[in-house]
This record gives structure tokens, C-alpha cells and sequence, in this order.
């Protein structure tokens, strides 16, 4: 069955970075698009950053295009999410995520809290 375990998180103090990692399993990772998505208490879970099987092509929501980088090592089946110049505002609860045969899968989630 499809694992996506994420970790990394913690708490940082503004201008901070974070590296995430999101362990998989279960699937061929090398096939599958990975993302990054977060949701904030009381808010929509939203699309953070995504990234193509082969790593070749990226993408990233405009609130942290410069500041956070996604990508993969498909030897390791793992996907990253490297966070720097952290803002009170990135504070989530960050997933990983891929789709399968139209199917989202989740991983239980890493918090990420940016705070002085």
C-alpha cells in the first residue's frame, strides 16, 4: 500500500530554515509527480510546490517562489522541501502528497511552526 511519511518539522524563529523529507513506499516513485501542500489552523489545505517524476520541471505557489525549493532523489524515494527565510505566515501543517489512478495520497502530516 501507498506510505508517505514525512519529517523535519519544528519550530524556527523567522528568517530560519527547514529541510522537510517525505519517505515513500508502496509505489513506483520514480512514475509519480510528488507535492508539498500545507494547511494553517482554520484554513484550506493549499498546494505548496510540485515537482515531475524525473525532477525536471518544478513549481511553486507564489508566496515562497525564491525562498523554498522542492525536490527528489528517486535512488532514496524521497521527495524534500528545503525552507529558508522562514516567515510567521509559513506556519502549517505541511503533507506530502502523490496521485495515483486519480487518487490522492496523504502522509500524516510534519508541523511547522515559525515563531520568536
Amino acid at each position: 500500500q501507498v506510505q508517505l511519511v514525512e519529517s523535519g518539522g519544528g519550530l524556527v524563529q523567522p528568517g530560519g530554515s527547514l529541510r522537510l523529507s517525505c519517505a515513500a513506499s508502496g509505489f513506483s516513485f520514480s512514475s509519480n509527480a510528488m507535492s508539498w501542500y500545507r494547511q494553517a489552523p482554520g484554513k484550506e489545505r493549499d498546494l505548496v510546490a510540485a515537482i515531475t517524476n524525473t525532477g525536471s520541471s518544478t513549481n511553486y505557489v507564489d508566496s515562497v517562489k525564491g525562498r523554498f525549493t522542492i525536490s527528489r532523489d528517486n535512488a532514496k524515494n524521497t521527495v524534500y522541501l528545503q525552507m529558508n527565510s522562514l516567515k510567521p505566515e509559513d506556519t502549517a501543517v505541511y503533507y506530502c502528497n502523490t496521485i495515483r489512478r486519480g487518487f490522492h495520497y496523504w502522509g500524516q502530516g510534519t508541523q511547522v511552526t515559525v515563531s520568536s
